[in-house]
């Protein structure tokens, strides 16, 4: 079968039961685990940063938290590039290139992390290089919405990103486990010695970057061979670059900030904010099941947004989340005392599934406000309403990209502001109070234009 498909046309009921579907299908199966190894290797650093005071390295509490958030920052940045890639480049080469690119940070990391003289500006700039898994969910996300129909582009879109946000839950599940094993001999290095009050034990902490390079390998293999470029997603940056002037481009990636932005912030500063607030717990145990069950809610919302609406599952997230975040408040422990770790827990894993359902919910709304304002402008005429809809698809997928880009700054804003609020106030109730404020703002916007009767673009 050839590697580029010249006829593309989803929205054909015939044509996507014969053919189309089967497709669209194997990949996204190949997007998916490509994807997640990227979002493995984009937070490695918030949970490889737990164990470094312990072999040797001496970082302050406020050097560990910038190589938790810096890969954020570089993700995000890198997405807004991404954004555009699949139309330039295609979806099939564009997926094997980014995916080979993790190669870097992960054998970097693995290196680096042996000796405990390694400066902290190498280990700033592999933080920084990580942010290449962060910007791959740019365009994955781009490459997917063009396989798939509009009745259907939710639940893809949930799948292809709840499953690989696994990869957050996954690189914190994995390296605390990985870590304790000399898994590759002699070829993995020698051991360190981790050393905390009167334990001491040996472990391989560079298995936190290797562990990943021969599934990156195969990963790459399989997008080469097995996915395709879709011959009528071309488009220059130029042709793509008019959602600057969308009004609703810019409200989407602040909605996005409230939902993606918190579950990947949350992710990156959920370990050492843990740490921080209840020191008698390891979070090694827990700070895996937040992502787990945010990824997992992904798909979910995408598909509650098919069937009910976008907008109505995003503004009761919203709602949920503001109430979610006082709990954490009232769970929290003041001056060092009292607090529950079951409540701040619990108040923390509903939020991670809200964001989740929420990331779906969005991804779903952008594909139908693009193609609801395109077929209002082309009239009745049908060779102009399928212009529309292939003008629609591809400002709703560099849309995707783009409001993922801005999105992502949430994952280094949120652990920051975690650091900055306990610098100016000893606490990090401040960081909290904001979070409320900011999910207000995202309540309103996205009651007046989507979600409430004759609102500018409903869905």
């Amino acid at each position: 079968m050839s590697k580029v498909l010249e006829r593309w046309e989803p929205e054909n009921p015939g044509f996507w039961q014969n053919e189309g579907k089967a497709v669209a299908r194997r990949n996204l199966w190949l997007s998916i685990p490509a994807l997640t190894l990227a979002f493995a290797i984009w937070q490695v650093w918030s949970v490889a940063v737990l164990n470094m005071p312990n072999i040797g390295f001496n970082y302050t509490p406020n050097q560990l938290f910038w190589l938790a958030a810096l890969p954020a920052l570089s993700g995000a940045t890198l997405r807004i590039f991404y954004s555009f890639m699949v139309p330039i480049f295609g979806g099939r080469r564009w997926t094997a290139i980014s995916t080979a690119s993790l190669l870097i940070p992960a054998i970097g990391i693995g290196f680096a992390v042996q000796d405990p003289n390694t400066s902290y500006v190498t280990m700033l700039i592999l933080a920084l290089l990580c942010g290449f898994g962060g910007g791959n969910f740019s365009s994955s996300m781009s490459n997917i919405s063009f396989f798939y129909p509009k009745a259907e582009k939710g639940t893809a879109l949930g799948m292809n990103a709840g499953l690989g946000n696994l990869g957050v839950s996954l690189v914190q599940f994995v390296v605390p486990i990985v870590i304790t094993l000399g898994l590759f001999g002699a070829l993995g290095g020698e051991p360190q010695t981790w050393v905390k009050g009167d334990v001491t034990k040996q472990v391989w902490l560079q298995n936190a970057g290797f562990v990943w390079v021969p599934f990156i390998v195969l990963s790459t293999l399989a997008a080469w061979f097995g996915m395709n470029d879709i011959a009528s997603a071309k488009a220059s940056f130029a042709d793509q670059a008019v959602i600057f002037k969308r009004k609703h481009n810019w409200l989407m990636c602040w909605l996005y900030i409230g939902t993606f932005g918190s579950f990947i912030g949350f992710a990156a500063g959920f370990p050492l904010l843990m740490k921080g607030q209840f020191p008698d717990i390891d979070p090694s145990k827990y700070v895996f099941f937040g992502p787990l069950v945010g990824a997992l809610a992904r798909p979910v919302g995408g598909w509650l947004a098919d069937k009910v609406g976008g907008a109505k599952v995003t503004q009761v997230v919203f709602v949920l989340m503001i109430a979610a975040v006082f709990g954490v408040l009232s769970f929290l422990p003041h001056g060092g005392q009292g607090g529950s770790f079951q409540g701040f827990f619990t108040m923390f894993l509903c939020l991670f599934v809200l964001t989740g359902i929420g990331n779906g919910s969005t991804f779903m709304q952008v594909p139908t406000i693009f193609l609801t304002l395109h077929q209002r402008m082309a009239g009745k005429n049908e060779a102009a309403q399928k212009k529309a809809v292939a003008d629609a698809t591809k400002e709703a997928a560099a849309v995707l990209g783009f409001s993922g880009a801005i999105g992502a700054y949430g994952g280094f804003f949120i652990p920051k502001s975690y650091g900055t609020s306990i610098a100016l106030t000893g606490g990090v109730e401040a960081a909290l109070y904001g979070f409320i404020g900011f999910y207000v703002s995202c309540l309103l916007i996205n009651g007046w234009f989507y979600a409430r009767k004759n609102a500018e673009v409903p869905c």
